[in-house]
């Protein structure tokens, strides 16, 4: 019971009655529709499987993160690091249907990540395991995966640097960076945050309190914008310097990392009753719904900053990481009722605007974001972890209405 309780804060069941309002869902959201989308990803990704079953590395191909250049679909081995946000999904589908279809067609894919608890070569082992392995347990109460995620948890502080106070994301481009820590592994830090709760050992909180408070301190700017990179000297601790990978410029605003620190700070408040955890996530939160070049639908460009606006693609999965954080942002603020009606206008303009035609893009359910504009990587194609962060998101705002 105690690992169900911990894990609850994934999907939130507790609200202040500034988020309240009548119960209801999206316009354009039928979970009949994105059942079906779902069921055909399902036979699209075991037709790759069953004809291209291996990677350019060899490594079985596990599950689906995109649509390809030349228009197939890409099935990415266990080792990428979007491959838990699939069996998440389907998770969330199983939460809000109560299919044991859903259940079933989760844990199979779940199960394809296991080992992947011992990989200590980047920091996304959260993003593996917990969307999966930690959905699975909320759900089930199968205790047969605490051993997994501990495990996970003690491989990712395997790459923490004290002198630093930050867990490094990187390995590659050694020439270039010392400890390269991204925006993005705030995302990392649920994973350690329950570890300590779970078996009562301090070391996986403090490293994670000990990341976003440096996380806080070096990656941001006067005005809450985030750099997308801090590069560290792994003795003195210093910052080397700050650049950007997938964003415009070293001083824009790459829409994804921005959305990453909103949720991150937001989910070390609810661990940490930290209260400047919660200012950060609030002042991040103006500085998005606030932003002159924010479109009226709250769907980003890529980035904040980026020189073609408004002919530029729009990043759908910055906006589905931003409603599903605003959700919970609007548990613990005293602004709860306007952060609810951001996220509610997010999730009518994704799932009218920018979802996917019924039967098409493979069964991704939403369309149009971007992974690494700069590198002409994904862009203005379906990601799945914009689909996890949406129905994620729905989960969320269900959860509040339904109090």
């Amino acid at each position: 019971m105690k690992q169900v309780l911990l894990l609850s804060g994934l999907i939130l069941i507790l609200v202040f009655s500034s988020c309240s309002a009548p119960k209801g869902q999206p316009e354009g959201v039928n979970l009949e529709q994105i059942g079906q989308q779902l069921k055909l990803m399902d036979e699209n990704t075991m037709k790759v499987q069953a004809v291209d079953p291996l990677s350019q590395n060899g490594e079985k191909r596990v599950a689906p993160r995109t649509i390809n250049k030349d228009g197939s679909l890409s099935v990415v081995p266990a080792g990428d690091w979007t491959s838990g946000f699939y069996p998440g999904i389907l998770w969330y589908m199983y939460e809000l249907t109560g299919s044991p279809e859903w259940k079933e067609k989760a844990t199979k894919y779940t199960h394809t990540l296991e080992q992947q608890m011992y990989n200590r070569w980047d920091h996304d082992i959260g993003f593996r395991m917990f969307p999966s392995y930690g959905n699975a347990l909320r759900l089930t109460g199968d205790t047969s995966c605490i051993p997994v995620l501990v495990q996970s948890a003690r491989t990712l502080i395997t790459r923490y640097y004290e002198n630093v106070g930050c867990i490094r994301s990187w390995d590659f481009n050694q020439e270039r960076w010392q400890c390269p820590v991204i925006i993005d592994n705030m995302m990392n830090l649920e994973l350690l945050f329950w570890a300590s709760g779970e078996t009562g050992d301090p070391v996986f909180r403090d490293i994670a309190f000990n990341h976003a408070v440096t996380t806080m301190k070096n990656h941001y700017r006067p005005d809450y914008s985030s750099v997308h990179v801090v590069d560290y000297d792994t003795i003195t601790g210093e910052v080397r310097q700050k650049v950007t990978h997938q964003g415009y410029a070293d001083g824009s605003s790459w829409s994804r990392g921005q959305s990453w620190g909103l949720y991150g700070f937001t989910m070390a408040y609810r661990y940490t009753d930290h209260i400047d955890f919660l200012k950060q996530a609030e002042h991040i939160a103006g500085f998005l719904l606030e932003n002159p070049n924010m479109p009226d639908d709250l769907v980003p460009y890529w980035d904040y900053d980026a020189p073609g606006i408004p002919n530029e693609p729009r990043d759908v999965s910055a906006a589905a990481i931003m409603a599903s954080a605003l959700y919970e942002l609007c548990r613990y603020s005293e602004n709860g009722a306007y952060y609810k009606e951001k996220a509610d206008l997010i999730m009518e303009n994704l799932g009218t605007t920018y979802a996917s035609a019924p039967g098409e893009n493979y069964g991704f359910i939403l369309a149009h974001s971007v992974g690494g504009k700069p590198m002409d990587s994904e862009v203005d194609v379906p990601l799945i972890y914009a689909d996890y962060y949406y129905l994620e998101a729905l989960t969320r705002k269900r959860k509040l209405e339904d109090h």
